[in-house]
């Protein structure tokens, strides 16, 4: 059997990135973008004057702290210029800095009168004035491809002047779920029968992180049906994600009738608990097929642990290194299989987060993970963990 980092290898080996769109910003938040962003101008792209007050020669006004009030200047006009050194200028936060000052006094600390501004305090030059290109300077790299756009990064792309950025094209993803058992939420349940809750789970994580174009389905478990609703599904989608139908029982359709429909296996099961069973497979066309356990804890297991990263990287995303976090509570893994432990986190006084366990009832309780933020990912046992034991966690 892969360990999960082999899994984890082969996935990234047999995706291809996905092709390129264009967006304008209102639509770009949570976008992968793939073209890098430079600065269009020096930031700020003049002295900008940081705060309201009054603008001035500092040297002058070591001289003489009583300034004659020569105009007043709003953000966005033009600069005025400073008539004489005895001279201010009433100025507002961001704003440029008139010609002849170098320095602002915040108007609190004014005292104005018959047309006069007293400055309090000591002035020195270039106070409480932001200075051209202290921030960046023009054509300096902003944004990265491979960067998530969040609000920030939108706002630094709007201020390069990108009225569109060109990003991943978001995937077409389907969620189907196997199995006559299962009955949707809302319709009359028979005591043999139990809720399709894991679609509901895979979309809404999908959705959750940032994926839009998804769609699921309910597939009985009838050899025909199955072949009838994936051959359509690999035509119209780019991704599939099954929940069920992977293990070894007589039912477990779905491996054969991927094989009959040209998917090819890259891999099927992974030394861990939960979640041992998952298949992986590529078609002829570059359609992606995770066939996740049918157990709601190993589906959203899973999930996590490769489905999610491997969108990301699909989606030019650069990749991030799973956080390490030490365990609140010892912690027994019996089973030669690396072991996905749910915790909730936890910060002490000092501000330090750890994750303390929240072992489920088996790979069905998924009642259990509620309240969890995640899992992390125990080395093979037999072994008991101590406390602090420092181990990559994953986030739900």
């Amino acid at each position: 059997m892969l360990t999960p980092a082999q899994a984890e290898t082969l996935i990234e080996q047999h995706l291809a990135c996905l092709p390129i769109e264009s967006l304008p910003l209102t639509q770009a938040a949570g976008a992968v973008l793939r073209e890098n962003i430079y600065a269009e101008r020096d930031h700020p792209p003049f002295d900008r004057v940081a705060m309201d007050g009054f603008a001035f020669s500092a040297a002058s006004a070591a001289r003489n702290p009583r300034l004659r009030i020569a105009g007043i200047q709003a953000a966005g006009d033009p600069p005025q210029t400073l008539p004489d050194a005895d001279a201010c200028i009433e100025i507002m936060t961001g704003a440029m800095l008139p010609r002849g000052c170098d320095a602002v006094m915040p108007v609190e600390n004014v005292q104005r009168s018959d047309g006069f501004a007293a400055l309090g305090g000591k002035s020195q030059p270039w106070q409480n004035v932001h200075r051209r290109g202290s921030d960046c300077r023009q054509g300096a790299l902003l944004l990265a491809a491979g960067t998530r756009l969040s609000s920030p990064e939108v706002a630094i792309a709007a201020g390069a002047g990108m009225a569109r950025l060109r990003v991943s094209a978001q995937p077409m993803i389907v969620a189907i779920s196997t199995g006559n058992e299962l009955v949707e939420p809302g319709e009359v349940i028979e005591p043999h029968q139990v809720r399709r809750s894991n679609a509901y789970g895979i979309t809404a994580s999908l959705r959750q992180h940032g994926f839009t174009r998804v769609a699921d389905d309910h597939v009985r478990d009838e050899e025909v049906e199955i072949e009838k609703r994936l051959d359509f599904h690999l035509r119209t989608h780019d991704v599939l994600i099954l929940s069920g139908g992977v293990s070894m029982g007589k039912l477990d359709l779905v491996p054969k009738v991927l094989a009959r429909l040209g998917v090819s296996l890259v891999f099927h099961t992974i030394a861990q608990r939960p979640g041992k069973p998952m298949w992986f497979g590529v078609s002829q066309s570059g359609r992606v097929v995770f066939a996740l356990p049918g157990n709601p804890v190993s589906t959203l297991v899973c999930l996590v642990r490769y489905v999610l990263p491997a969108l990301r990287a699909a989606m030019g995303q650069a990749p991030a290194e799973a956080p390490r976090i030490a365990l609140t509570a010892p912690f027994e893994v019996t089973a030669p299989l690396a072991f996905y432990l749910p915790v909730r986190l936890r910060s002490d006084d000092w501000g330090r987060t750890s994750a303390e366990p929240r072992p489920t009832n088996g790979s069905g309780d998924f009642t259990a993970l509620a309240g969890t933020d995640g899992f992390v990912e125990l080395p093979p046992g037999p072994s008991t963990f101590p406390k602090g034991h420092v181990a990559k966690f994953y986030r739900w």
